[in-house]
């Protein structure tokens, strides 16, 4: 299992990479840095987040973490999750049993670390700043 210094902000990496496939169609992050003071996710993308957008991302994502979903795993094969889950990142030479991370409805994702149990231990989410630069939006973000 990977270790990250805050299960809190590997957590809500899950709940923005949702948030960002499902109010832009994007795709999930290609490449992430998650770190506990401020954490980054890139994205394919055509150019950067107006105000309104991250005003929008925020309040989305802080919904998710009020609810106080649960967050379980579970198991599933690689033809069960192929055509629901996005399977992307997998690394080459993965098995046939896939280690699904579930944040309540809202989200399912391959996963190998470790989280929290339920959103609402996650705080506060802020976006710090994001970027554009060739073909790649990086959005940063902090937890309160």
């Amino acid at each position: 299992m990977k270790e990250y210094p805050d299960l809190r902000m590997h957590t809500a990496e899950h709940i923005l990479n949702q948030t960002m496939v499902r109010l832009f169609g994007c795709g999930r992050s290609f490449s992430s840095h998650i770190e506990k003071k401020k954490s980054k996710c890139d994205y394919r993308f055509d150019r950067n987040l107006t105000g309104e957008e991250t005003a929008e991302i925020e309040k989305r994502v802080n919904e998710v973490i009020k609810a106080d979903l649960a967050v379980r795993e579970e198991l599933v094969t690689k033809e069960e999750a192929a055509g629901k889950l996005d399977l992307g990142r997998l690394p080459e030479g993965t098995g046939d049993s896939l280690r699904v991370i579930r944040i309540g409805d809202y989200d399912a994702c391959p996963c190998i670390g470790e989280h929290v149990a339920s959103t609402g231990e996650i705080g506060g989410f802020r976006i710090a700043s994001s970027s554009f630069e060739d073909g790649v939006l990086r959005i940063r973000f902090k937890l309160a």
